[in-house]
């Protein structure tokens, strides 16, 4: 279980996705910040979905919904449930794709997640983690925890993808590394240490196939 200073960290990470933000959020973070800050377009992103999701999936960090909204389900009703501290992107992901009629779980991601509340029959056969781990406190080895929290929730040869935003050796713009330092001491990242390398060790150590591609700042990973 995170401890005060982790939780209190965690909340800092979602505490700014407001109505108010979240109406902002496709532009602003989807379109001119990652285009343009982080060089990795959302178009990246939205292959990791196309290519990735399920007719079981499991979404952490929802953001808006956006990814979700516009991915090339293999089914016309996929079962979706969407979990994320902040009840704010909850509702407003959860209104995008009503006609999905997900499943909603408020919950910390570091933390166990609950599994009777969130089980899908068997498992999920994708899991979405798409810019959530820059948000989440600690580096890369202590946020990966993250994973062995989602795994007794999925199917075997479930994939697990999404994309983060590193430092390290990640190629950034003097602009990119202005807006990280901001958003580092404002407590909405947390990815002064995150590198690529702790990324792939942190996947490679659970599960058997792993592919990370760096786009700009922004790793895409995909694993099963």
């Amino acid at each position: 279980m995170p401890d005060r200073k982790d939780r209190e960290a965690v909340e800092a990470g979602q505490a700014v996705y407001s109505p108010f933000v979240l109406r902002m959020y496709d532009w602003f973070v989807l379109g001119f910040s990652s285009r343009f800050i982080w060089r990795c377009p959302s178009s990246e992103m939205m292959r990791l979905y196309d290519h990735n999701v399920s007719s079981r999936h499991l979404d952490i960090g929802v953001g808006t919904g956006y990814f979700l909204d516009k991915a090339a389900w293999p089914v016309a009703k996929p079962a979706i449930t969407l979990v994320d501290l902040n009840e704010n992107s909850l509702a407003f992901a959860a209104d995008r794709i009503k006609r999905f009629a997900p499943r909603t779980v408020q919950a910390n991601a570091l933390a166990p997640l609950p599994r009777t509340a969130i089980g899908s029959n068997g498992g999920y056969d994708s899991c979405g983690l798409c810019f959530l781990l820059h948000c989440l406190p600690g580096a890369i080895p202590e946020k990966a925890v993250v994973f062995d929290r989602i795994r007794p929730l999925l199917a075997p040869d479930a994939r697990v993808f999404g994309a983060t935003i590193l430092q390290g050796n990640a190629p950034r713009s003097p602009a990119a590394q202005t807006l990280m330092n901001a958003y580092n001491k404002k407590g909405i990242f947390s990815n002064a240490a995150d590198t690529l390398e702790d990324l792939q060790a942190a996947l490679a150590s659970r599960f058997a196939r792993v592919n990370v591609t760096m786009k700009g700042a922004v790793a895409l990973f995909e694993a099963a």
